[in-house]
């Protein structure tokens, strides 16, 4: 059996916040990271272009060879995954496999809270979708789930702007209209990947006994699990801890933005798809 990477994919850069979480959680496996940067931002786009380009993408992966692809990004986990789930993988090859973010973490969150009443930030793609009310819905019925977009973020946090006194202003704002929908939210979703670089201002902004949640630790353990549940897919997974990155963008303006994300330096490589 040939073994080949999983593939990681994002519209742009903050997949790599999932990735880092992955590798550090499942150091051994080989894997591919694709960012569709000339395509973004993908959270303002029609659910059918999303749809679009995120099957091209996963097309690529698997054309590369990868048994198994995460989409480590929210939108395209809320507007793509289900129809290529349910309608193009089993035409394209039923025996791989694409998975999203919105699931692992929709499974778990009413681990976190205590009255019952949660908090989702994220893009305007994503609220509109209603994506994490209906699965949460699923895993926790009696959850009430409140959800504020905030599209100033992802702006902030690519154009190096997420240190910036403008960052806390719109960062206080979507917040406070947050906790004005319910004040007895105890656990917030930070439901977009990016979000994560703005932890510091987020937990500055929100009273001290709320939960604050980002995806990657989360996301790294559910794939752990899916790994150990799923051992003739783990079998298809290379292992020789190396790591690939492609943007559809300039390489070179990608490593720039990517090494915040990641942690460390990114060598990636132009893409046309």
């Amino acid at each position: 059996m040939k073994q080949q990477p999983i593939g990681i994919f994002d519209s742009g850069y903050g997949g790599l916040t999932v990735l880092k979480e992955i590798t550090a959680k499942l150091p051994r496996y080989d894997y591919i990271y694709l960012g569709d940067n000339a395509r973004s931002p993908y959270g303002t786009r029609s659910f059918e272009t999303v749809y679009e380009y995120t099957l091209q993408c996963v097309n690529w992966f698997f054309n590369q060879g990868c048994p198994l692809v995460i989409l480590a990004c929210n939108t395209a986990s809320a507007k793509a995954l289900r129809s290529i789930q349910q309608n193009d993988l089993p035409k394209m090859d039923s025996s791989k496999r694409v998975l999203g973010v919105i699931r692992p973490t929709t499974e778990v969150i009413g681990q976190f809270t205590k009255t019952g009443n949660v908090g989702i930030l994220a893009t305007n793609g994503t609220v509109i979708s209603n994506s994490y009310p209906i699965e949460i819905g699923k895993f926790y019925p009696d959850l009430h789930v409140f959800q504020e977009a905030c599209p100033m973020w992802v702006p902030l946090v690519e154009n190096n702007e997420y240190n910036s006194p403008g960052a806390d202003y719109f960062i206080q704002k979507n917040i406070d209209n947050l906790m004005l929908k319910s004040e007895s939210i105890d656990t917030i979703l930070l439901a977009c990947t990016h979000y994560p670089l703005l932890m510091d201002k987020i937990k500055n902004s929100v009273p001290a006994n709320i939960t604050v949640l980002s995806q990657g630790q989360i996301v790294a353990d559910s794939l752990s699990g899916y790994l150990q549940n799923h051992l003739e897919m783990e079998e298809k997974c290379s292992k020789n801890g190396h790591i690939s990155f492609f943007t559809t963008d300039s390489a070179e303006d990608f490593d720039s933005h990517a090494a915040i994300f990641f942690g460390k330096p990114v060598k990636s490589t132009h893409l046309s798809l």
